[in-house]
């Protein structure tokens, strides 16, 4: 009777199928639109297989529970969102800030705002999530409002004692009270508003008239 001959010490191990990635950010996209139109709770891997066009057994293998997929679609949001070396430069604050407003910004701010809602009863139990989220849903535009008023601060249109953190964050949290708690849409007008009546007047300039 034959055996089946041993493998040697130093055989190379049989790989197994390498793992197609490609449709990943397809599989990441709707996981963030079934996580905005429902919340994290009510959202299902099935779901989002069925959106993808996917196989459950696809997502499980590459993301074992909701929650991995979740971090993983939050953080993909990053990706692209400002570039800060490009941001206008019109030559006021007020130009810079008003020549942010463009409807795919508006958009993009009210989807994450969306998704923020889909997952702000999980954010007090993931740690990661939490840092994750401020990452990708916060700190873009603060970081972008940032640039802008130290920007303006350089050429001296605006004191160096005022509080730049806290200021570029005001934009920000308004559209999360406009949204999330008010839940009326942002505007062009709305974000106008916030530029003459918070921004700068906290920086000690004047609306337009």
């Amino acid at each position: 009777m034959t055996t089946a001959p041993e493998k040697t010490a130093t055989e190379a191990p049989r790989l197994g199928r390498k793992r197609d990635l490609s449709r990943d950010p397809e599989i990441l996209e709707a996981a963030l639109d079934v996580l905005a139109e429902t919340g994290f709770e009510r959202m299902t891997i099935d779901e989002v297989a069925t959106r993808a066009r996917a196989g459950k057994a696809t997502l499980y293998r590459r993301w074992p529970s909701k929650s991995e997929l979740v971090i993983d679609a939050v953080a993909c949001m990053k990706r692209g969102v400002y570039d800060l070396a490009a941001l206008p430069d019109t030559g006021t604050l007020r130009g810079d800030l008003v020549a942010m407003i463009k409807e795919p910004s508006i958009a993009d701010a009210q989807r994450k705002m969306q998704v923020m809602a889909g997952i702000v009863s999980m954010l007090s139990r993931s740690p990661e999530l939490a840092e994750v989220a401020e990452e990708a849903l916060v700190a873009p535009r603060r970081e972008a409002n940032r640039v802008l008023i130290e920007r303006a601060v350089a050429r001296g249109e605006v004191t160096d004692a005022v509080d730049v953190d806290l200021i570029s964050s005001v934009g920000s949290a308004m559209v999360a009270q406009r949204l999330l708690v008010e839940r009326k849409p942002v505007t062009r007008a709305f974000l106008l508003s916030i530029i003459d009546g918070i921004v700068l007047p906290a920086l000690g300039l004047r609306a337009a008239d």
